[in-house]
């Protein structure tokens, strides 16, 4: 039997980042930035107004300390404006915030230092030179670097490539996912199920978990256990795809059909992984390009753990995250819960936070069956329990590893 660590160490070693391509800042959003982008211009581009008020010399405000000062207000300027104006000393020009300061104006009085005037303005409060001035490349100047390659694009970073003047970006496109569901018992959830069929229950779920590790997804569906055909539709998804996951036929006769169709496709191995749910399980990297392929149980549960467990960083770990895995923490056990010896569990369970101390809780949930797939969707972490432990007490500490948070 392999172990968990062994078995997943294998996975990571086959995860490739897809070749990068560049695509328009709108569609950037969640992937890694695979180039360095240098600023060709500042930002801002000219001295502007970071208030509205009034754009004047600092020193002609200075006595304002002591006693109100009046200035006359020789014009205005409105954001956008592209005419160039020269202040004189002792005079003021009304500007909008984002607007161009006159030449000579080294700052702006806020509207709220002043009585408001449009023809002679009282200052009341001085400012200091530079003061409520954006400065030409006060954010990014010339030949810096605005965003890292490496570094996650979000809101952030879009926003600062449209302000460097960028409308598309090399980025590390999101690997992507082909999921098929093999099993005769299997019917499309458009249909009813008839004597003895189920629902497709797990191309539909490891397809979300794909899509919230971050993939494109392809979700192929089911696919009869017809040799000639299983072949067919795995090698076209090999072509398409950086990952392959594929339900059912990791265990009795079924899974003598699947690697009939597809074992000589690659290096593709069936074997059982001390973990709990989900221990027979398959792996391995198939097709030209040694695609990782992975063979998962029928049961949906088990199913859903094992692709959390072991597929997940490999389709963190093919974006270019730097910690593939999800976090990780202690916390005090609500009930007792018992595992099975010389496997490591990983059990479903409520994480709560002690609002008095802020130490985490957890409540075990569905402890009675491997097959309730309806307590993972009340479950927000896994508890970790290691293969030496057999059975953990109320309030004894465990580790807990989060799942995607629910809104």
């Amino acid at each position: 039997m392999r172990s968990v660590d062994e078995q997943l160490a294998r996975a990571l070693a086959a995860a490739v980042r897809p070749a990068p391509v560049r695509v328009a800042i709108a569609e950037a959003q969640g992937l890694l930035c695979a180039e360095e982008v240098v600023a060709e211009r500042a930002l801002p581009g000219f001295d502007q107004a970071a208030v509205d008020g009034y754009a004047v010399r600092s020193v002609d405000t200075q006595a304002a300390g002591v006693e109100p000062v009046v200035l006359p207000v020789v014009g205005e300027i409105a954001s956008g404006s592209r005419q160039p104006r020269r202040l004189q000393p002792g005079q003021a020009v009304r500007v909008a915030t984002g607007a161009p300061l006159p030449t000579l104006a080294d700052a702006v009085v806020p509207l709220g230092f002043t009585d408001g005037h449009h023809a002679r303005v009282t200052v009341n409060q001085p400012v200091p030179s530079a003061g409520y001035v954006r400065r030409t490349g006060e954010d990014v100047q010339t030949g810096d670097v605005a965003v890292r390659r490496g570094s996650v694009i979000g809101s952030a970073q879009v926003g600062l490539l449209a302000a460097v003047g960028r409308s598309k970006v090399l980025v590390y496109p999101r690997p992507r996912v082909s999921v098929i569901s093999i099993g005769d018992e299997l019917v499309d959830i458009d249909r009813t199920p008839g004597e003895g069929q189920i629902y497709d229950v797990n191309s539909y779920a490891l397809a979300a978990a794909a899509r919230d590790a971050g993939a494109e997804v392809s979700r192929v569906g089911i696919v009869a256990t017809d040799t000639r055909r299983l072949r067919e539709i795995v090698e076209s998804r090999l072509l398409l795809s950086e990952v392959l996951v594929i339900s059912g036929g990791v265990g009795g006769e079924l899974s003598q059909e699947v690697r009939s169709a597809i074992g000589d496709l690659g290096d593709l191995d069936l074997t059982r992984v001390a973990m709990h749910p989900g221990s027979v399980q398959g792996f391995g990297r198939l097709g030209p390009d040694a695609v990782p392929t992975f063979l998962l149980p029928s049961n949906p549960m088990s199913a859903l753990v094992v692709f959390e467990v072991m597929v997940r960083p490999l389709i963190r770990a093919a974006q270019g995250k730097r910690n593939p895995h999800r976090r990780v923490v202690n916390a005090r056990l609500l009930s007792p819960i018992s595992s099975t010896k010389a496997r490591r569990g990983f059990l479903r369970g409520q994480l709560l936070r002690d609002e008095h101390n802020g130490e985490y809780l957890v409540q075990p949930l569905g402890m009675s069956g491997s097959h309730l797939l309806a307590s993972l969707a009340e479950a927000n972490c896994l508890l970790l329990i290691d293969e030496e432990t057999t059975d953990v007490s109320v309030g004894e500490q465990v580790r807990v590893s989060f799942l995607a948070q629910r809104g």
